[in-house]
């Protein structure tokens, strides 16, 4: 447990201890291998470089999936690697069936997921429900065909307001600043009907009142479902469903009547989505990235047949304070009691500040709307508390919980050093500096797959075509809080 000084206190296993360690190989064949899980987070870019350009790569990945299994990773949790402008760090999609060519080929994809899959590692991606990228056919295909067409019907395209359209539809903000509209051109100069966007203008708002969006979404989950895909983490998921009117004004967010936000019709999509997750012999599971601030209105999510898993926010979220880390691990079992779905642990992600970052400031908690560059660090405290928070985070993994990892610069860098000191190996053992947040505690009294001194000693010599691009965090910095109302 953490005392009142921050500092985390064990208790030694006594001979009356009556544990006996999990059989590692059964529960990573099991349909429930979900629920003990240990996903390992990998953004590609800047995992691994196999072919030397600067970049990382699926290559990269594959040649370092026998460290992650050794590490005790039980899957691998891939940012889109998709083709993408990269507007807004892979999350604006193109194509969903196809590879980024940076990063490689779909059948490079194809052959990572299978030889994870032999080494007892399974695979789950990033899908992108809400939007899509202004490159999307989709999309291209709507501004052609002008208004009126049933195309643009996929999107929200609507005329302006004012004496000539001249202002946006309605008073709706994007979450990353600045209104949640975008204004188009017409072929021949004028300006034209514009579009909602809740997050980039590079990243249209789908219509899911439209059937065709139904249609492609589930298409896609089959598509890599087919292709031994383990899961999918569905991004912004509860965002997906508009009011058709397009209402101003904000209601209430616990409600379901938001104009935007936790929707009650959204629940029929995940509905559908867990019918085809089902259908496969091979347990296929759906994890949401789900901001609610009302934890009746969030396990709502978490029904039998709605997703498996959402990710754990309030305790990302909590503060280095022995009583409010209670509070929120207390809660979080409490409302998971009476559900089929198990607990997530998790510390950070690609949107949030680093542990060591945010445990070393004197406000401790996170949240996007106080984020800013330049707050003050103690990096040793920050240091010591992040690697008590890991330890206390990698206890609370039991038979009913799972936890995410992710590959950590744990400290969160405000210019990126040059190549050469980024060029580290993700097995570095010191921790803090640059390493790989990767073996995880299954059960009280065990760690499993620590690095062998051999793993933990590897740098990539010279010419080596297998550089690890040293764990940096995506330039990613999006806002998902649900607005105040």
């Amino acid at each position: 447990m953490v005392n009142q000084a921050g500092v985390v206190q064990c208790r030694a296993p006594t001979s009356s201890d009556e544990w006996e360690p999990p059989d590692v190989a059964e529960i990573r064949n099991s349909d429930s291998w979900w629920r003990r899980a240990v996903v390992y987070q990998v953004y590609v870019r800047s995992f691994a470089d196999a072919n030397g350009d600067g970049t990382g790569d699926l290559g990269g990945v594959r040649n370092r999936l026998g460290y992650l299994r050794d590490l005790g990773v039980d899957a691998l949790w891939f940012n889109p690697w998709y083709p993408s402008p990269m507007a807004d760090s892979g999350y604006d999609v193109s194509d969903y069936r196809a590879i980024d060519p940076v990063f490689g080929t779909l059948a490079e994809a194809e052959t990572l997921i299978d030889q994870a899959r032999e080494l007892g590692i399974r695979t789950i991606v990033d899908i992108v429900p809400n939007h899509v990228s202004t490159d999307h056919q989709w999309f291209r295909e709507a501004l052609s065909a002008g208004p009126g067409a049933d195309v643009r019907n996929r999107f929200w395209f609507r005329p302006g307001g004012g004496l000539d359209g001249e202002l946006p539809p309605n008073d709706w903000q994007s979450i990353f600043g600045g209104p949640a509209w975008t204004q188009t051109k017409n072929d021949d100069g004028t300006m034209g009907e514009w579009y909602l966007h809740l997050f980039a203008p590079e990243q249209p708002d789908l219509n899911w009142n439209h059937p065709a969006v139904w249609r492609e979404h589930e298409d896609v989950l089959r598509f890599w479902f087919d292709r031994g895909v383990a899961g999918f983490r569905i991004d912004s998921a509860a965002l997906l469903i508009k009011d058709p009117d397009l209402v101003e004004g904000e209601r209430d967010a616990v409600s379901g009547e938001h104009p935007f936000t936790d929707r009650d019709s959204l629940h029929q999509v995940y509905r559908r989505w867990r019918t085809i997750a089902d259908s496969y012999p091979d347990r296929r599971v759906l994890i949401g990235e789900v901001w609610l601030p009302d934890t009746d209105r969030l396990v709502r999510y978490l029904r039998p047949d709605e997703l498996h898993s959402v990710f754990n926010f309030p305790y990302l979220s909590c503060a280095w304070e022995a009583s409010a880390l209670r509070a929120s691990i207390e809660s979080t079992l409490a409302a998971h009691q009476f559900l089929s779905a198990p607990a997530t642990w998790v510390l950070s992600n690609h949107d949030v500040t680093r542990p060591v970052t945010r445990y070393g400031r004197a406000d401790t908690t996170f949240s996007f709307d106080a984020r800013r560059a330049g707050t003050t660090t103690d990096l040793m405290v920050g240091t010591r508390r992040a690697r008590a928070a890991a330890l206390l985070t990698l206890a609370l993994l039991a038979p009913s919980t799972s936890t995410r990892a992710r590959s950590w610069d744990f400290r969160k860098s405000r210019t990126f050093p040059p190549i050469s000191a980024r060029i580290r190996s993700i097995s570095d053992p010191d921790v803090p500096i640059r390493a790989a947040m990767g073996a995880a505690c299954r059960c009280r009294g065990r760690v499993i797959g620590r690095p062998t001194a051999s793993m933990s000693r590897e740098r990539p010599g010279p010419g080596s075509t297998n550089r690890p691009t040293g764990g940096r965090e995506p330039p990613r910095h999006k806002r998902q809080i649900p607005p105040r109302c």
